[in-house]
């Protein structure tokens, strides 16, 4: 009798509440948790695993919808139901505005730091192209279709989020590729840089080069590769973690328009060619 007392009144508190309050206090219990839960570092070898709030709260996440624990835990699921989840993916939309507007306001003031730095650091951003040329075949022999635009566009961290967001929907195939590739990043980026630096002599490649490649919009994968490729060649640390931090601020500038006049045209022209001709291609 108490239990069927207790959820009877959960679902008359519950009615009281709209969607969208009751959305932003989820979001807003994850982020307290995470934030008390804090960075942990974890060193494997070589590398040194950074497990950040946003990770947690990923988890939590998908953890809490009525697909993975909502169905056996009754609460969960009056509290987050397919009204809340529905309501969500535009407001991830909303989300990324602010973080738009930064990356605007950061260009004028750094202005003169991305003349100074000369055409290398600039025309490094080409290498966007790469995640097309490389990842989108790959992506759809994999059997993507028009997921493997968002999801290859670029290594999809927070400024390509909002870009294919205002520009397909985040609820799009290409919000989808998008969203599964930033997620991946997260959880297992910061090993891959790691690892990738610590071998990236092994290309035979000037470590100015190799540090300016660090720099990928990524500040938890700038610092482990840089950091596991400085620890490769100790005699040039200083000036590598310098490159890499330029090479970092910069993709944070004129990444965002490479990625909107050349990677994401081109990745759009390239699935054409090669994409599936029956059902998504338009």
């Amino acid at each position: 009798m108490s239990e069927q007392k207790t959820e009877a009144e959960l679902i008359k508190f519950q009615g009281r509440i709209p969607v969208f309050a009751r959305l932003l206090l989820t979001v807003l219990v994850i982020v307290i948790i995470t934030e008390l839960i804090g960075t942990k570092t974890i060193s494997v070898g070589i590398a040194n695993i950074v497990l950040l709030p946003m990770l947690y709260a990923v988890v939590i996440g998908v953890l809490i919808t009525p697909d993975v624990l909502g169905k056996s835990i009754t609460v969960l699921e009056k509290v987050i139901s397919s009204e809340e989840i529905a309501l969500a993916g535009p407001l991830v939309t909303l989300a990324l505005l602010p973080l738009g507007v930064k990356y605007g306001l950061l260009v004028g003031p750094a202005i003169g730091q991305v003349v100074k730095a000369g055409p290398a650091f600039i025309l490094q951003e080409l290498g966007n192209l790469g995640t097309v040329l490389i990842g989108l075949p790959v992506a759809l022999m994999l059997g993507l279709r028009r997921e493997a635009i968002g999801a290859t566009v670029s290594i999809c961290r927070e400024p390509t989020l909002g870009i294919i967001a205002e520009r397909y929907g985040i609820n799009s195939p290409e919000g989808t590729g998008v969203l599964a590739t930033y997620l991946v990043g997260t959880v297992l980026g910061t090993i891959f840089y790691a690892l990738l630096g610590s071998i990236a002599t092994l290309t035979r490649l000037h470590p100015y080069a190799l540090a300016m490649a660090c720099g990928m919009g990524s500040a938890s994968m700038m610092t482990a590769s840089a950091g596991a490729l400085a620890a490769t060649v100790p005699e040039m640390a200083d000036t590598i973690l310098a490159y890499a931090a330029t090479s970092n601020m910069l993709t944070g500038i004129d990444g965002v328009y490479a990625e909107v006049f050349l990677a994401l045209p081109f990745v759009n022209w390239l699935y054409k060619k090669i994409g599936p001709r029956e059902g998504g291609n338009k």
